[in-house]
């Protein structure tokens, strides 16, 4: 049995309208603040395409109103499930943008679980578009995207990411903490035992629990602004502290 839901959100930007649109309607834009990497067309009915992981979701752009309106569609599976998106773009003094975000679609019989997720996703998202405009804006990042399943416990993980850092789970917005490689940094998002989000001077990463109810697995998913590919040090963290 599918379940309709609808997800909506809104953050001010210290951006134009522009810089906001090059953000979430370029695929080098997406790929600055988002997951994995995505291909977008310029026109309704063109592709809108994201591949994490080896495993590409597709979608469709329905909505294409450069400045203004983005909207994309995924196609609906077997049983009914489908998943939209949908960016409005308002500009207001002082070059600030307001962006609004409204995700919908229907969820399949484990909507509830889904459904907290997304809720609980989207916040780092938009706050990494924010810190992405605010120190980035314009630079392509190499992209690094970890995956490990079964990585344990909130408690656990929790204890062992904030020690690779140098801080503890009681870490907050605005602490400074000390990348494995060194680089120091500043948490920009915490939402433990869900999400953590840090900002160095060359890119942002994030650390994500899933939750027991959704495998424990815990996602790292980094964008680095200095031309630097990152993905081998950070499977290589992954491997030596979760096996």
């Amino acid at each position: 049995m599918t379940h309709p839901f609808e997800l909506s959100q809104e953050i001010e930007l210290g951006a134009t309208p522009e810089q906001v649109w090059d953000a979430i309607a370029t695929g080098p834009g997406v790929d600055s603040w988002f997951m994995g990497r995505t291909e977008l067309g310029t026109a309704a009915g063109s592709p809108a395409d994201l591949t994490m992981l080896g495993r590409t979701e597709r979608a469709t752009i329905t909505a294409f109103e450069p400045g203004s309106r983005l909207a994309t569609r995924s196609a609906e599976a077997p049983n009914g499930q489908f998943m939209a998106m949908e960016y409005l773009i308002e500009g207001r003094g002082g070059g600030t943008t307001v962006l609004r975000l409204v995700h919908s679609g229907m969820l399949g019989d484990d909507w509830e679980t889904e459904f907290e997720a997304m809720k609980a996703g989207w916040p780092i998202y938009l706050e990494t578009l924010k810190q992405y405009l605010a120190h980035f804006t314009g630079r392509v990042p190499s992209v690094a995207t970890v995956f490990r399943p079964g990585a344990g416990g909130p408690d656990a993980v929790w204890k062992t990411v904030t020690e690779s850092l140098g801080v503890t789970p009681e870490v907050g917005e605005g602490d400074a903490v000390r990348l494995p490689d060194g680089s120091a940094g500043v948490v920009y998002y915490a939402n433990l035992p869900v999400n953590l989000g840090v900002r160095t001077a060359d890119g942002l990463y994030r650390f994500i629990h899933s939750g027991s109810d959704r495998g424990d697995a815990l996602v790292l998913g980094h964008q680095n602004f200095a031309g630097r590919d990152d993905q081998g040090a950070w499977d290589a963290w992954m491997a030596e502290r979760f096996g």
